[in-house]
């Protein structure tokens, strides 16, 4: 017996999808295949670097639109602690090149360690004359507190330590000093008059925020080790591409600029000199 052919009505066959729904829902995979795509890029910064890295990332998120980037500031090594428990952080900026060395040495890098800035020490205050001053003023029985950052964890008040035991100094202010969890901390108590002077990052002190309340005076780099500076990928982000793409950056005319602008010196001019 053959099976009869069913006819369905004109008006109750299935309908072709319109070619512009099909065009729709392929661009709609697509874009949300690129959005998946788009890789967020976390920062774990020195301090000192607050106010050229903001400007950095400003110009390098112009050319990179669609991948979001977060910038923590803090102490250099107390992120080498967290990224070795584990910290999110793709990038680590250090205000101390031994402090990324040592993490790629115990295997937490995803990539080479590179220099990228050497770091200058100033007296920096809101109420003194730091421009005439020298470590040899803060022995002004006036002056009673001092502010410089811890240098259990930072490299900017390790070498404040340094420069006040080079000029025999540090045990007879220890008793003054006030400790900065990071840099811009130190900064901090002495805009807010809980210090009369500061030990902080040139890179701080010129920048607009406290050039216009303050003034300053270098502390000549032969009396501490070199700040020099370096940042490295960390492991968990090996394969992010813009991690990769922002570590180029750091080697370019803009992002050179901004370090310089600063008052960063770079590695190359170092060792010209």
């Amino acid at each position: 017996m053959r099976t009869p052919i069913v006819s369905l009505p004109r008006n109750k066959r299935p309908m072709k999808t319109p070619r512009f729904l099909l065009w729709l829902a392929a661009t709609c995979v697509l874009l949300l295949g690129l959005s998946a795509r788009a890789e967020k890029l976390t920062i774990a910064a020195a301090a000192d670097l607050k106010f050229a890295m903001d400007e950095i990332v400003t110009t390098f998120k112009a050319s990179h639109p669609g991948n979001p980037i977060e910038v923590v500031y803090g102490s250099s090594g107390k992120f080498q602690t967290q990224i070795q428990q584990g910290a999110p952080y793709d990038i680590y900026f250090s205000a101390d090149i031994a402090f990324p060395i040592a993490l790629a040495k115990a295997g937490f890098a995803g990539g080479e360690v590179t220099p990228y800035a050497i770091g200058r020490l100033v007296l920096w205050s809101t109420s003194l004359d730091a421009a005439r001053m020298t470590l040899g003023s803060l022995t002004d029985p006036k002056i009673t507190r001092i502010a410089i950052a811890n240098p259990k964890h930072a490299p900017y008040g390790k070498r404040a330590e340094e420069a006040l035991r080079a000029v025999g100094l540090w045990d007879k202010l220890e008793s003054r000093l006030v400790y900065g969890e990071n840099i811009a901390q130190t900064a901090q108590y002495v805009q807010s008059g809980n210090a009369q002077v500061g030990l902080i990052a040139l890179s701080l002190a010129v920048s607009p925020e406290l050039a216009s309340q303050g003034g300053y005076g270098l502390i000549p780099d032969a009396l501490h080790s070199p700040l020099t500076q370096g940042f490295v990928i960390t492991k968990r982000a090996k394969g992010n591409p813009i991690a990769k793409q922002f570590a180029d950056f750091m080697a370019s005319e803009a992002a050179r600029s901004v370090l310089v602008g600063y008052g960063f010196m770079l590695p190359s001019e170092a060792l010209r000199k």
